[in-house]
């Protein structure tokens, strides 16, 4: 049904995961997701150096549709946002898993993150989610 990528983790909220560091990973929405709320408007974001807990609304995405929560996929601390979005929130639309990206999560260390990443959705496993 849905091309997602392999090397993504994936939260039953619609985020996907991304390492792009030993203790860093990068948060965005499935294309899933996009395709449901329709054309994004606006894109509220975390503050930079922010600690969230794991399942905490960090973020919102509104649509033409609607206006979404963005959940935490791990307890971290928020470590850069795309600032793209203030003037492309469409990139969400267009690019979900490249330009739209939305914010990165740093752990204390690549043991933890590793856990924390572990306990994430599969590919398949998010299919069977979108697909209920």
């Amino acid at each position: 049904m849905t091309d997602l990528p392999e090397d993504l983790r994936y939260t039953a909220e619609h985020e996907w995961v991304r390492r792009v560091a030993p203790t860093r990973v990068r948060v965005g929405i499935t294309d899933y997701a996009q395709s449901q709320l329709g054309d994004v408007v606006f894109v509220q974001l975390p503050a930079v150096d922010t600690e969230v807990a794991s399942g905490e609304s960090i973020a919102e995405v509104e649509s033409t549709k609607s206006v979404s929560e963005i959940y935490a996929p791990l307890a971290a601390k928020v470590v850069a946002v795309n600032e793209e979005l203030d003037a492309g929130p469409e990139a969400l639309n267009t690019d979900a898993y490249g330009a739209g990206w939305l914010f990165e999560l740093e752990l204390g260390d690549a043991a933890a993150l590793d856990s924390a990443v572990g306990g994430l959705l599969d590919a398949a496993g998010y299919q069977g989610v979108i697909e209920g």
